[in-house]
């Protein structure tokens, strides 16, 4: 990219328009998981159906980021991006007025395709229009500001959602639109350099299989009585991408990448862990809320440890891997993800969120904070020169699909686990048989979650060498 993408003076500007659309992005599957109990019951939602309002958001943008960054390079990286807000800002609004549960889950849907063409931007935006030797220091101030505003955010939703009564969880939607105004109009004007390149390709017909074939995937898991059929056109649908990404001229999925040994097993490593924590992070709040008497504010106090410890440990832990080896820190870190998982597995029946939960939550957070620095690291690691950004889309998109096959299968465990009766996983209700059965299904879900966070650290000791 030309040096002219913008002026010297325009660059922190740049910078924060950045920040701000990042963090919609960032902090939207953790306060959407605390707002879910009231917008279930506003919306009058089944689980099936709260299941997809998570599942439409990370479906579009799991399938259409890798394409949304190569559209930034076609378009232009502003265009795309500012196109994205707008889009995500809009989206946003719909879900603030939705009054069914359909209408909602559309506009998750469309929301995810606003994020796809944002997110991969907000990184990209910053990186060109610094020069080199300041690129560095400018993308750490992106990710301390935004690993900020992801932990205040579920902080802050939660707020909202208590104070604001029977319309708070609309108004954190709505909070969407003054920050996408105020970055769409920092960004404005400011990037005269941004003409995109014609020549790049853009790898639609991937995009499409890869969003039928995770569709279907989701429907399959997430509906109780779908038709073997269904799974089995989720799996051709998957194949024929896999396929077309071998002979496309221009693949979104650079299925040469993951003939690494290093990178392949990272991406599985990636794919379990990042399944416990989605799957606990969506149903905790419900659990919480539905049957232990928790607030939407005080259940954040689940979630906050973990994005504070994340954003203290990533520096040393990143250090420490260069030294011992990101395997050893990946599996140190995912083993005490399962502890803590497996502890919320043994305290679901009790329902003591203070005394139980909140110190498990702090034992994932440390066991996460030791992992994600290496996790990326690793992904590096396994990319050759000029490929790391092909590499590190790939590591994100897994764990986004990887949130979207947790949601889905664990609710019909929890479902199951729950049994037949009245009110149901999830639903408000009181009396010992609904505090009993909800423990038990959460209980469920905790001890899934903390299986795969057991694998995770047991594939994580093949990645073992140092990342230097």
């Amino acid at each position: 990219m030309p040096v002219s993408f913008c002026a010297e003076a325009d660059r922190p500007v740049i910078l924060w328009a950045a920040i701000l659309a990042s963090s919609m992005g960032f902090i939207d599957s953790s306060v959407t998981s605390i707002a879910m109990p009231a917008m279930r019951v506003a919306l009058e939602a089944s689980l099936p159906q709260a299941q997809w309002m998570n599942a439409a958001y990370l479906l579009t943008l799991s399938s259409l980021v890798l394409v949304g960054g190569a559209m930034g390079d076609r378009f232009g990286i502003a265009r795309v991006f500012s196109l994205g807000i707008l889009v995500f800002v809009a989206a946003s609004l719909a879900c603030a007025a939705a009054l069914t549960p359909d209408q909602m889950i559309a506009a998750r849907a469309v929301k995810g395709v606003g994020a796809a063409m944002m997110v991969p931007g907000s990184m990209a935006m910053v990186a060109r229009a610094y020069p080199r030797d300041q690129r560095g220091r400018a993308l750490g101030l992106w990710a301390a500001a935004s690993t900020l505003t992801t932990a205040l955010g579920p902080v802050l939703g939660g707020a909202v959602i208590t104070l604001g009564g029977e319309i708070g969880w609309r108004l954190i939607f709505a909070l969407n639109l003054p920050l996408g105004l105020l970055a769409l109009w920092l960004v404005r004007g400011r990037t005269p350099g941004d003409i995109g390149k014609p020549g790049v390709r853009v790898d639609l017909t991937g995009a499409a299989l890869a969003s039928l074939g995770l569709g279907l995937m989701a429907w399959a898991l997430t509906e109780p009585g779908a038709s073997p059929l269904i799974a089995l056109a989720a799996a051709a649908s998957l194949a024929a991408f896999l396929a077309w990404e071998r002979v496309a001229p221009a693949p979104m999925l650079r299925l040469g990448l993951l003939r690494n040994r290093t990178l392949a097993m990272t991406n599985i490593v990636t794919f379990a862990l990042y399944f416990a924590l989605n799957g606990v992070m969506f149903y905790l709040p419900m659990t919480a809320v539905s049957a232990w008497g928790v607030s939407a504010l005080d259940v954040t106090a689940a979630f906050l440890p973990i994005s504070v410890l994340i954003g203290i440990l990533s520096a040393p832990a990143g250090r420490m891997a260069d030294r011992w080896g990101a395997g050893r820190l990946m599996a140190a870190g995912s083993g005490l993800v399962a502890c803590a998982y497996a502890g919320l597995w043994l305290a679901a029946p009790l329902g003591q969120f203070w005394a139980h939960v909140v110190p498990m939550a702090v034992l994932a957070g440390l066991g996460l904070g030791l992992t994600v620095a290496p996790l990326t690291a690793a992904a590096m690691q396994g990319a050759e020169d000029g490929e790391q950004g092909a590499a590190s889309g790939i590591n994100n998109a897994v764990a986004r699909v990887a949130g979207l096959v947790a949601v889905a299968l664990l609710g019909r465990v929890a479902a199951a686990a729950y049994g037949p009766g009245a009110p149901g996983f999830g639903v408000r209700g009181t009396g010992p048989a609904h505090l009993a059965a909800t423990g038990a299904a959460f209980g469920t879900v905790a001890l899934t979650a903390s299986l795969m966070a057991a694998l995770a650290a047991l594939l994580a000791l093949l990645v073992a060498r140092p990342v230097r």
